[in-house]
């Protein structure tokens, strides 16, 4: 069964850090792309970054660009995005997500696999 289970949600306050970690098992982690998508209140779900497993390249949104850091470690089979310079919108539920393509996408249907989610807010 595939699975993805997340981990370091919480409060923090504005320009704080905070490193989301996200642990995958059931499948070929290292032949996968593993995306963070977030979803803010009252708003659609947002890819914001991507990393492909087979180079280790990571994209991003501009909006999270310079600020966040994806990473992938293969020996534990877990994805992290660092979230440095929290603002308060950065204020969502966070889900990573993958599939067994390689490349860059940030669209949410091209992901068929998903964590639970975990709630990051950023108080002002």
């Amino acid at each position: 069964e595939v699975q993805l289970v997340e981990s370091g949600g919480g409060l923090v306050q504005v320009g704080g850090s905070l490193r989301l970690s996200c642990v995958a098992s059931g499948f070929s982690f290292a032949d996968y792309t593993i995306a963070w998508f977030r979803q803010a209140p009252g708003k659609e779900r947002e890819g914001i970054s991507c990393i492909s497993n087979s180079d280790g390249t990571p994209f991003y949104v501009d909006s999270v660009k310079g600020r966040f850091t994806i990473s992938s470690d293969k020996a534990k089979n877990t994805a992290y995005l660092q979230m440095n310079s929290l603002k308060p919108e950065d204020t969502a539920v966070y889900y990573c997500a993958a599939e067994d393509f390689a490349g860059q996408s940030f669209e949410e249907g091209d992901y068929e696999n998903w964590g639970q989610g975990t709630q990051v807010t950023v108080s002002s």
